[in-house]
């Protein structure tokens, strides 16, 4: 069975995106079964090196996010208290 390329971690930064692609490609890898013992080791690191990016990578949109919704909630009190 072909086993999917592992997208390196050391090349360009990796999106969240890709990075849930390669995710959901382990996952489906490790349900078949067909993994050895070394490759089913690897397989989890790689996933938990992708998880804690996709971690990150949400903690930053989440907190933009939030700054987003305080810089809008500052002019809306800054319009208000100038009108």
């Amino acid at each position: 069975m072909n086993e999917p390329e592992p997208i390196p971690l050391t090349a360009d930064p990796l999106t969240y995106e890709a990075a849930t692609a390669r995710l959901e490609e382990i996952i489906k890898r490790l349900d078949s079964g067909g993994a050895g013992l070394r490759e089913t080791l690897e397989l989890c690191r790689e996933g938990r090196t992708l998880v804690e990016l996709c971690a990150a990578e949400l903690e930053a949109v989440g907190q933009g996010l939030e700054e987003l919704q305080l810089g809008e909630l500052v002019a809306r009190l800054e319009g208000g208290a100038s009108a």
